[in-house]
């Protein structure tokens, strides 16, 4: 089975060819069709942001490391016992790319992000076919098409988010970095009820669709005082809601002086392991009374994903689309930022309604 893999541990974007990381196809044997599983041949997936940090080996160093976990394809073949959900053979699905064991003392807490078996079922997604455990494949619409489809993980990673906001209704949100889920999350926010939304990004294409699809303002960071412009958008009152999506040490230093007294800030993004953000526990957890948090993964968020999927406009994110034996040319664009969001044709596939 060919699928995309980590051939060599390095950063995709070491000028040194010598010690750059490496992505390649790879063959990989078939995986195991157990008797809850369900084998899907993968019509599309989607390059994330956190796929060059396992290239430099932050979840291992063992290669070939197979990628991918944001994908749609068709049914293939069910297990025996994988019809508790109503999945049939020729279905639309998308999914989420782990499997929660259920038993663990996190997973029975309502932690399923701390679930502590979710390693021992990964099966990489990049690759002509998967085969996931029933419990983590959800059919699609029939007005989201399979490409589409392929951005229901990170939808869930923006609903999520959403989530640990806490956003009301009339908060004023800021989003910082315009990459997929800083836009994703920006529509999501505008969903919710935000007002004065704000997209802090330096590329003004991506600021420019951030304006398109719900932002009242958008500021480039490189060129704009954006301290400035924040106070003034806000009326010197600063935004209810901070999220940051870009996974930038230099971006997300300033964020916390843009958030409002007793406002809440979301590092909804990865950041290199090695980097370490100084906080004047006084100034904002004290006399500001931040509340600060991440997000890891999805749980539970899933099923509202799916709802909200066809009412995204996401058609921009998704313009970038290379077959499966070009993905190098893929991870390339990708590391360019040619496009805002990269997506692998695994397959050539029927993609209207089955």
């Amino acid at each position: 089975m060919r699928t995309v893999a980590v051939t060599k541990i390095g950063s995709l974007r070491d000028p040194d060819e010598a010690s750059r990381g490496r992505v390649g196809v790879v063959d990989f044997p078939d995986q195991p069709l157990g008797p809850e599983d369900v084998r899907i041949r993968v019509g599309y997936a989607a390059i994330c942001g956190s796929d060059p940090h396992l290239a430099e080996g932050f979840f291992g160093t063992d290669v070939p490391i197979g990628l991918g976990h944001e994908l749609s394809g068709i049914v293939e073949a069910l297990g025996e016992r994988a019809h508790r959900n109503g999945l049939r053979v020729g279905q639309h699905v998308a999914g989420n790319f782990l499997r929660f064991c259920g038993t663990c003392n996190p997973c029975r807490d309502g932690k399923q992000q701390f679930c502590e078996n979710i390693r021992d079922y990964n099966r990489p997604g990049m690759a002509e076919s998967v085969t996931w455990h029933e419990s983590q494949v959800f059919p699609l619409p029939e007005e989201v098409s399979l490409l589409k489809g392929c951005l229901l993980e990170p939808t869930s990673v923006a609903v999520r988010i959403a989530d640990k906001t806490r956003v009301r209704v009339g908060d004023r949100v800021l989003v910082c970095g315009g990459g997929p889920i800083g836009q994703l999350s920006l529509q999501v926010m505008k969903m919710h009820g935000a007002t004065s939304l704000t997209m802090i990004e330096p590329i003004a294409d991506r600021r420019a669709m951030a304006l398109r699809h719900g932002a009242c303002h958008a500021i480039d960071p490189l060129l704009e005082d954006q301290a400035a412009l924040a106070d003034e958008i806000t009326h010197g009152r600063g935004y209810d809601v901070v999220i940051d999506a870009s996974g930038s040490p230099h971006a997300v230093r300033g964020l916390l002086d843009l958030a409002a007294r007793g406002g809440t800030v979301v590092y909804g993004a990865m950041y290199p392991q090695t980097f370490e953000m100084p906080l004047n526990l006084s100034d904002y957890l004290y006399l500001k009374e931040l509340t600060l948090t991440g997000a890891f993964i999805s749980p539970y968020a899933f099923p509202r994903a799916l709802q909200v999927l066809p009412h995204l406009e996401v058609d921009e994110l998704l313009q970038g689309v290379f077959a499966l034996e070009d993905a190098v040319e893929a991870f390339a664009a990708h590391v360019a930022g040619t496009f805002p969001k990269v997506v692998i044709r695994c397959n050539d596939v029927d993609d209207s309604a089955p």
